[in-house]
C-alpha cells in the first residue's frame, strides 16, 4: 500500500518571519500609503503593540509598497549597542544609508555648494559609508548639524537620480533611550534632526516599530514627538480575520485534510487573536496532522499538550526572570477581570489584599511596576495606566499559580 503522499506545514511561528497570508492589516497598510503620499513630510509613522501581533511582519510588508511608490528604503534592528551614544547611533544612520548611495557618483560642486571648505578626498568620488563619514566628520558644530549636514547631501545626490523620498525604518525602536547621567541623548538627536530636515521639505520619513513603551519615550524626549507622528496600535485580529489566517493558508496549500469548523473556533480562542499565537498553535496542530494522515489515522488533536508546549516556548522564560515578590505582584493582577486590558495602582493594592499573599501597598506597586516595566512585562501607557506587555500573561499566569483568595 502506497503511502500518502508529502504535505509540507504551511504555518510559521518564528520570529518575525512573514506567515503565509497577512489577515487584517489592510487599514494600517491605507494608513502607510496614505503618509507615503504627503507633498511635505509632516507626519511620520510609530507603529506598536505586544510582542506577537505581527509589528516585524507588517513592516516586511510596508518596505515594498514603498519601493513601488518611488521611496527608497533603509533600515535595521535598533539595538540597545546602537542606540547607547549619539555617536553609535549616527554610524547606525550612515551604514544604512550607504546600502542605497554607495553606487551614486558624487558631485563635487554639489558638496562645495552646501558649504565644505575643501575639496572632496578622492575616494572613488561615491557617495559610499567612507564619503558619508567624511562628510559627517568634517562639517563642524555639534552632532546634529553634522548629520544634517550628511543627510543633505545624500537628498541632493537622490533628488538628482530622480528618487521620489527615502524611508528609514527602525524595528525594536523601544531600545533607543537618552542618557541623561552620560550626556548621550540619542532619542533628542533622531527627533531634533529628522524634525529639522523636513522642515526643509526633504523628503525622508521616519518609521520606528516597538513595544508600546516606545511612544511615550518619544513624547518624554521631545514633547512635539506627538505631532510629528502618526501612531498605529496593532492588536490582536478579530474573529474573522483569525479564521482567515488559520483557513487561507490551508486552502492555498491544497491541504489534503482540512480542520474541522470546532477545531478552527477553538484554535481563535485559545490564540486570543494573536498572530504569533495561531501560528504557533496551527504549527503544531499540523505536525500531528500530517503524521496521523500518514499513519491512516483520524486527527485528534489536544490543544492542552499545545499550550503547554507555547508556555515553555514563550511564557517561561519570561517568567523566570521575575523575583519571588513580583511573581506576586502578577499574580494579583492576573486575577483582576479587567487584566488582558488595562489597570491601575489600586486595583492591583485591592486585589492583593484579596488573596492569599501579603497585601502591597501603593507605594510598593509602583516601584515594581517600574521595575516589571524595566525587564518587559507590564508597560505605563501616558493615561497613567498600565497593561501587560506580554500578550495573553494573564491566562499563564492563572494556568501556572492559580489565585487563591484568603
Amino acid at each position: 500500500m502506497a503511502s500518502p503522499p508529502y504535505f509540507a506545514n504551511p504555518f510559521r511561528p518564528g520570529a518575525g518571519h512573514a506567515p503565509p497570508y497577512l489577515a487584517g492589516r489592510e487599514s494600517e497598510t491605507r494608513e502607510f500609503q496614505r503618509l507615503l503620499k504627503q507633498p511635505v513630510v509632516l507626519k511620520n509613522l510609530v507603529l506598536t503593540g505586544l510582542r506577537g501581533v505581527g509589528k516585524t511582519v507588517l513592516l516586511g510588508e510596508l518596505k515594498p509598497l514603498a519601493m513601488q511608490s518611488g521611496w527608497l528604503w533603509v533600515g535595521d534592528d535598533l539595538s540597545e549597542a546602537a542606540s547607547l551614544t549619539e555617536e553609535r547611533l549616527v554610524t547606525r544612520l550612515l551604514t544604512d544609508l550607504a546600502t542605497v548611495t554607495s553606487s551614486f557618483v558624487i558631485d563635487r560642486r554639489t558638496v562645495a555648494g552646501l558649504g565644505f571648505g575643501k575639496p572632496v578626498r578622492s575616494v572613488n568620488s561615491t557617495l559610499d559609508y567612507a564619503t558619508l563619514t567624511w562628510v559627517y566628520q568634517s562639517e563642524p558644530g555639534l552632532v546634529s548639524d553634522k548629520l544634517r549636514a550628511v543627510l543633505e547631501l545624500v537628498w541632493e545626490c537622490l533628488r538628482s537620480q530622480g528618487s521620489h523620498g527615502l524611508v528609514f525604518a527602525y524595528d525594536e525602536a523601544q531600545n533607543l533611550a537618552d542618557h541623561a547621567d552620560k550626556e548621550q541623548y540619542p532619542v533628542s538627536l533622531l527627533l531634533d534632526v529628522f524634525q529639522s530636515i523636513q522642515r526643509k521639505e526633504i523628503p525622508f520619513l521616519l518609521v520606528l516599530v516597538g513595544l508600546p513603551t516606545l511612544f511615550p519615550k518619544l513624547v518624554e524626549s521631545r514633547t512635539f514627538a506627538e505631532r510629528m507622528f502618526h501612531l498605529l496600535f496593532l492588536d490582536r485580529l478579530n474573529e474573522q480575520d483569525s479564521r482567515e489566517a488559520i483557513v487561507r493558508p490551508i486552502r492555498r496549500a491544497r491541504c489534503p485534510f482540512p480542520l474541522s469548523e470546532q477545531l478552527v473556533s477553538e484554535i481563535i480562542a485559545e490564540s486570543g487573536g494573536y498572530p504569533y499565537f495561531i501560528q504557533f498553535i496551527c504549527s503544531e496542530v499540523y505536525d500531528v496532522a500530517v503524521q496521523e494522515h500518514q499513519a491512516g489515522r483520524p486527527l485528534k488533536v489536544n490543544l492542552a499538550d499545545i499550550t503547554r508546549k507555547l508556555d515553555v516556548d514563550f511564557f517561561s522564560g519570561r517568567w523566570g526572570r521575575a523575583t519571588d515578590r513580583q511573581r506576586d505582584l502578577l499574580v494579583a493582577i492576573a486575577a483582576l477581570d479587567n487584566c488582558d486590558e488595562e489597570f491601575t495602582v489600586s486595583q492591583i493594592v485591592e486585589q492583593s489584599r484579596k488573596l492569599s499573599m501579603r497585601a502591597f501597598s501603593a507605594s510598593h506597586v509602583n516601584q515594581m511596576l517600574a521595575k516589571l516595566g524595566e525587564s518587559g512585562l507590564v508597560y505605563k501607557n501616558r493615561h497613567g495606566r498600565y497593561a501587560f506587555a506580554v500578550p495573553l500573561l494573564g491566562r499563564f499566569i492563572r494556568r501556572l499559580e492559580p489565585p487563591s483568595p484568603v
